[in-house]
């Protein structure tokens, strides 16, 4: 923005509330549930969902475990109130689930809407009206704060006279001074207090006062300020209770909800994967999902957030961002070399009977949200040794020493970095095969003995081609790979020593593989160190192909 439009805008004046709670407060359990994806989410849409897509949608919803869930505006449209009657004459509405209705403050919209009532067992009839001072405003034409009170009198007692033309229904009063946010404080107890004062709600029938940010003005704390004023201010607060709505438009619904709770609230409202009007609306799922990984108990099952996710954007036509909180395709998925090197350490020392979640960089165990460990680190050329030692051990058992990891690492990541892309796990392995395994270059195995001299002592006989000249080598020594580095040296190949050697197997039956690494250092230059990598049946078999491999790389390198 040029900084001379910067006069434009003004700062939100804070509320004067200098014994505030909220902050000292923590979060212990779950609030009420509301879903308005049927609502705000599809009003949202740039083609709204038909509904055979609707049904299927509520149907999602009801199998995670909302409650109170906002079918729409059945007075807005033929649509919308088919919708609804759709799920009463196909019986598709629980009896523990309440149906949440929208409606303006107006007699004939609200008419249409005991219409569409019939037959419905619990039912939310949700009345709202404008408030704040920008509305009252632009949109009523500067109409006076009495007027308005009286457009959310007026509709709440017509809905309280129409309750007998559904006498097997059982009404809930929501109100919404909408905009509270942007609402002098005062005004808004004034206006939900008159509604109170006209429906009469008790401890045991309660009316819900929901409190919109339905444009995000202002930061959190001032949100959670403004609610904890108004719990404190609100007359009958036993026979209410108090429903945040919160949108999106400065990037922090969730966060600005978490702090309305904090404040007093008992219920909120929002939308899978924030999906509303601008910038969306509070996302459900983030909000539950930050609760459980607190060990709050929310009643809502994210515990396969990936088929909630398709079916959200088959019906939807929306699409969750990869790096959408707990969804998105990539937010378990690390490529730094730091953070992969954290979690492979911490996931390594999480043994099956851990209770705590304990690994780096992970809030939550993708498991319990249906997630694997497949995608957890994939690997560019910005991912660390760690990574590539993770995939190996992970998908192919390849247990590498971990002063290996950044010799296989820097090469494996020199490769991403040649292609411009990220590698699948196949790339990685036939990369690490090519360039570690059974190495064929300058010495090639073809057939290896052995035979055991004394306890200590072992005889190995091979033959093997150098330098495409097949030739037949004896060594003498304490093992297998000794006996070969004797051989070698007779043939004034022994430029080097051996540093380390380490093997396992791999596969848990008969036809199980020995692999072994081998590290040489070069007598010239000790200071350069190369590993190798030897697969065979036979464990002394491998542990010569590691020797081999490691002798093949050490000369090639040190040709170049």
């Amino acid at each position: 923005m040029k900084a001379s439009n910067i006069n434009k805008y003004t700062p939100f004046q804070p509320i004067a509330l200098k014994d505030r709670e909220w902050p000292d407060r923590k979060l212990t359990h779950a609030p009420i549930w509301c879903s308005v994806d049927l609502r705000d989410g599809n009003q949202s849409l740039p083609v709204p969902m038909n509904i055979n897509q609707k049904v299927t949608l509520f149907k999602a919803l009801v199998a995670i475990g909302f409650k109170d869930i906002e079918v729409g505006f059945p007075s807005a449209s033929d649509t919308e109130f088919n919708f609804l009657r759709t799920l009463v004459e196909d019986d598709l509405i629980p009896d523990d689930v309440r149906i949440q209705v929208l409606v303006q403050a107006r007699e004939p919209l609200i008419r249409r809407t005991f219409e569409a009532l019939d037959g419905v067992k619990n039912a939310i009839v949700h009345l709202y009206n404008s408030t704040s001072r920008l509305q009252r405003k632009v949109t009523f034409g500067n109409a006076s704060k009495e007027a308005i009170k009286a457009i959310a009198v007026d509709g709440t007692l017509l809905i309280k006279s129409l309750l007998d033309e559904v006498p097997n229904t059982n009404i809930t009063l929501q109100y919404s001074p909408e905009s509270f946010s942007d609402t002098e404080e005062d005004y808004a107890v004034e206006v939900c207090e008159a509604v109170i004062d006209s429906w009469q709600p008790t401890p045991e029938n309660k009316i819900i006062l929901n409190l919109p940010s339905t444009v995000e003005w202002n930061m959190p704390n001032t949100y959670a300020d403004q609610i904890e004023w108004f719990c404190r201010q609100i007359k009958n607060r036993d026979s209410v209770i108090v429903s945040l709505h919160t949108h999106n438009d400065r990037g922090t619904g969730v966060a600005a909800t978490e702090l309305g709770l904090l404040a007093g609230a008992d219920r909120v409202e929002g939308t899978l994967f924030g999906n509303g009007e601008r910038t969306g609306n509070l996302d459900l799922v983030t909000l539950a999902l930050n609760m459980n990984s607190h060990g709050i108990q929310t009643g809502l099952d994210f515990s396969n957030v990936d088929s909630i996710r398709k079916v959200y954007e088959k019906n939807t036509g929306m699409n969750v961002h990869k790096r959408h909180p707990y969804a998105g395709e990539l937010v378990f998925t690390a490529f730094s070399g730091s953070h992969q090197d954290a979690i492979k350490k911490g996931m390594d020392l999480r043994g099956e009977d851990a209770i705590n979640w304990e690994v780096p960089y992970l809030t939550i165990d993708p498991i319990d949200i249906g997630r694997s460990y497949e995608a957890i680190i994939r690997i560019n050329s910005q991912s660390g040794k760690g990574g590539v030692a993770y995939i190996l051990k992970r998908e192919f058992d390849y247990d590498l020493p971990k002063k290996m990891h950044p010799e296989v690492g820097m090469h494996i990541n020199g490769l991403a970095d040649k292609y411009g892309r990220e590698l699948n796990f196949k790339e990685i392995e036939a990369e690490f095969q090519k360039e570690f395994v059974n190495r064929k270059d300058i010495i090639e195995l073809i057939k290896y003995e052995i035979q055991e001299l004394t306890e200590t002592e072992v005889q190995s006989i091979v033959t093997l081609k150098h330098n495409g000249t097949e030739m037949k080598l004896d060594g003498r020594g304490n093992g297998p790979i000794n006996s070969v580095v004797y051989a070698m040296q007779q043939q004034g190949w022994k430029d080097f020593n051996v540093e380390q050697y380490r093997s396992h197997s791999v596969g848990h039956s008969s036809a199980s593989v020995s692999v072994s690494y081998v590290q040489l250092s070069m007598k010239d230059n000790p200071a350069i160190k190369v590993w190798g990598c030897g697969e065979h049946t036979s464990i002394r078999r491998s542990g010569v192909n590691a020797l081999i491999s490691a002798y093949n790389r050490a000369q090639i390198l040190m040709k170049k």
